[in-house]
Formats: C-alpha cells, structure tokens, sequence
C-alpha cells in the first residue's frame, strides 16, 4: 500500500513539476529571479515539510544521477548549437576561444589551489573539485543565452553568444581535467606522480578531443544533407517539421562518438553547429531548437528540485565553511578573475567584458562529472559526501546569485548598448 502511496505522490509530482515548468517562466519573465531559482527553492521548502517525502541521495544513488543528468548535458548541448547564428570561425568565435584557452585553465588552477589550501586536500582531490567546478552552464539564467534561431547572423550580442558557446564547448573541454584528476589519483593516490601525464596529453587531450571533433563534422554533415538535401521526401525530415528528431541527431552523435573513445559532449555540440550550417536561414532550425528547450527545461527542474531536497536532507550536513568559502571564492572571485584576464585584449567593451566574466554560470554539468568520477575510481570514496555537499552548494550559490543578477543586468546592459551610438 505504501509503495502505490509513493508511486501515485511522484506521479502528482511530475505533473505538477511539468505544469509548472510551462508557466513559471512566463511568471517571473523580466524579474529578478529565475526558473531554477523557484524549483530549486521548491525542493528545500517540500523537503523541509515534515512529511516522509523521499529525497535523492547522490552517493547512494550515483548512477541514476550520473545517467540523468547526462542526458540533461547532451540535450541542452544541442539546443545550444542550434541556437548560435554567428558562423563558425576564429576571429568570429575569439570571446569564447579566449575564455576556453586562458580563463577555463586559469579557473581550474584557482580553484585547485583553495581546495589544497582550505580544505588540505592532495593534489588529485584538489584537481577533481575544481574540474567538476569548471563548466559554465546558461542553462540556468536565460538572460545570458541566445534566444531562438533566426535569419540574421550578425544579430547576436557579444555576451549572450560568448557565454552560449562557451558553455557548449567547455563541457566537453574540462572532461580532459576530470580525467586527469582520476589519472593522478591512480598513479600516486594522496601524493603527487608526474608518470601519467604523457599518456593524458596524448589519449585523453588530444586522442579524445580529435575523436569528438571529428564525429561531430561527420555526423553533423550526414545529417543536415538528409533534413535539407535528400533526393527522398521521406528522408528530407525538414520537410515534416518533427521536432523529436533532435533527440535522434542528438543520441547518434553523442554514442557514436562514446563509443569511438572520444568526448560525447563535445561530438553533440559540433554536430548541433554543423546542422545549423547546412541550411541556416531553414526554420527547421526553429523547430528542432524549441523541442530540445522543452525537454531541457523538464530536466533542469526534475534536477533542480531533487537538488533542492538533498540539500535539506543531507547535503549542507556535511558542508565546512571551508568548504563553501571554496565555492563562494571560485563563483565571486575565481571566475570573474579568470574570465577578465582571458578577455583582455578582446574587441569588446568593459562592461561586456564585465558581464561576460561574471556569469561564469555551475550547474548540471558539475553534478554529472562528479557522478561520473565517483564511479571510475574508488579513490575519492571516504570524500563522497564532502565533495558532494562543496558542489552541490556551489551550484546552488550559482543559481542564486546569477539567477537574481540576470535580468537586471543584461537588461541595463540592453538599454545601454541601444543608447550608445553606432559605432561608424
């Protein structure tokens, strides 16, 4: 009896969630707070209530987390692509080439260092939080994303588009770090070993890097010849306006790429770029990027609220103020830091420069890697929990802070773009 008590509650609960995912948005449009703010915040009130409700557990429950929030990565990886109208090219892409090259390593290194610092932790425990810490994730605060696609190339700001395709390349970039840590633990447990870098360097950055690359042109290209150009009707899937068919593009690129050893995340987010490039003015686009939103949106709040409710029922137990000082730091301090120093030099204003360095956004992408390391190695296990409640805390400090600052900073940054003149 109690088991169907249980099973009817999540059903009430996903609808609820569902319903809310459609019409909160729309509430708190232009206000200064978030979508992932409100659920997120829903989780700790319900979790709080003092009612049996279940509650999430990301050590006791690490694969269902890892899966699910992989998922949640690939699908707002492709949304991602699709959204960017700007074409592909070094000058045109220098903001986020500068933030994934300088302010990416720079965040890392930062944030190891407090971790070593503060928390006393070695070398590979140090690098493993500030890996899984290094993702940005737009996701969270719509303001700082591209909208939808349109016809125009040129009509994105500098900010939205850099922090949008910043965070779609760098959650396959910092895997290389995760990894890393996961090397330097196996080759020299709680010390340090110089033995396993050679093998990264060759396998894990450049092997895995070039694989995921090179799966996200093949598959992209494959696939936007047969939505825009195949010879059958059946085939030519643009015709039809199905906007599942992301999922499709979505899943072949990341397997196959997986499956080649090569960076998943990264394979989905040049595939989603190179569809896009195929036929960019299609509305096609239009439709394939609205029905990846909606389901990235139904996961970020199943995730978010779940977030929520582990806080409550365990997460802060096991959180030092070392521990938030380290997230605190790398979301107020590291990042802007790393974010200005990558920048200078960049075309761009200082208060781009500003904005684009401030919104150095955590979330889903944070959870996965951690989940994901924690089942590669058992290296890290008597820190589950510690880790855990640092990431989790960081995150929810991101969703609070950026969440709260989006609109009413991008929006002056709006007003002020469209009141300075033109430049000749």
């Amino acid at each position: 009896m109690g088991r169907v008590i249980l099973s009817d509650t999540v059903y009430l609960a996903v609808g609820l969630g569902a319903l809310g995912a459609a019409v909160v948005p729309r509430l708190v449009f232009k206000r200064p707070f978030s979508t992932p703010m409100v659920f997120l915040a829903a989780g700790v009130l319900v979790a709080a209530l003092p009612l049996p409700v279940p509650t999430v557990d990301p050590v006791r429950d690490r694969l269902w987390v890892e899966h699910v929030t992989e998922l949640c990565v690939i699908v707002s990886l492709m949304g991602a692509g699709l959204a960017l109208n700007r074409p592909f090219g070094l000058r045109a892409w220098g903001g986020p080439w500068r933030l994934l090259g300088l302010s990416l390593p720079l965040t890392i290194a930062g944030t190891a260092l407090l971790a070593a610092l503060l928390l006393d932790w070695p070398p590979a425990l140090a690098l493993l939080v500030a890996a899984v810490l290094a993702p940005t994730d737009p996701v969270l605060a719509a303001e700082v994303r591209v909208g939808e696609p349109t016809d125009a190339e040129n009509d994105e700001d500098e900010v939205r588009f850099t922090l949008t395709a910043e965070a779609g390349l760098n959650d396959g970039l910092a895997f290389p770090f995760v990894l890393a840590a996961l090397a330097l633990a196996t080759a020299a447990g709680d010390g340090w070993s110089a033995d396993w870098i050679g093998r990264w360097l060759l396998v894990d950055v450049l092997g895995k890097i070039a694989v995921g690359v090179a799966m996200g042109l093949v598959a992209g290209r494959l696939l936007g010849m047969m939505f825009f150009r195949a010879q059958s009707n059946a085939l030519r899937l643009s015709e039809h306006m199905e906007g599942f068919v992301a999922l499709g593009a979505t899943f072949v690129a990341y397997g196959a790429a997986e499956l080649l050893h090569g960076y998943g995340f990264l394979a989905v987010f040049v595939t989603a770029c190179t569809i896009r490039a195929a036929e960019r003015s299609h509305g096609y686009h239009r439709v394939l990027h609205e029905f990846t939103e909606q389901i990235e949106r139904l996961l970020t709040v199943c995730l978010l609220f779940l977030l929520g409710g582990y806080l409550v029922a365990s997460g802060l137990q096991a959180l030092t103020w070392q521990g938030a000082l380290v997230g605190v730091l790398l979301v107020l301090v590291v990042r802007p830091a790393a974010g200005w120093l990558g920048l200078i030099g960049f075309a761009a204003g200082p208060r781009e420069k500003a904005v684009t360095a401030f919104f150095g956004i955590r979330g889903i992408g944070s959870l996965f890697y951690l989940a994901y390391a924690l089942g590669h190695t058992e290296a890290f296990e008597a820190h589950a929990r510690q880790l855990w409640s640092v990431v989790a805390f960081t995150v929810l400090l991101s969703v609070v802070v950026h969440g709260a600052a989006a609109t009413p900073i991008i929006r002056r940054l709006d007003r002020l773009r469209r009141s300075s003149p033109s430049p000749p």
